[in-house]
């Protein structure tokens, strides 16, 4: 389709093996917006592509509280500087 304002953007494909030496590589493509597809004997099998994560630490978020009433600090849990400098000083 000449001249009609399209074209398709050339996927990186590699084979599986090469993908398992190169993973990290391919991982910063992908989360550099290239889509890559690992290929099969040259077949496209399945694609790596970025998770579009909408709060990054809305997992670790879903956890707090989880034990709020189980967990007790005691009055001295943290060292004074006085202490700090004893245990360093030795």
């Amino acid at each position: 389709m000449l001249g009609q304002g399209r074209y398709h953007a050339v996927v990186p494909t590699v084979n599986i093996g090469q993908a398992k030496t190169e993973l990290s590589r391919l991982i910063a493509l992908a989360l550099a917006g290239e889509d890559v597809e690992i290929a099969r004997d040259g077949v496209p099998v399945v694609r790596l592509v970025p998770v579009a994560l909408v709060n990054p630490g809305a997992r670790f978020l879903a956890a707090a509280g989880s034990l709020g009433d189980e967990i007790r600090m005691g009055d001295d849990f943290e060292f004074t500087d006085a202490e700090l400098d004893e245990m360093l000083d030795q």
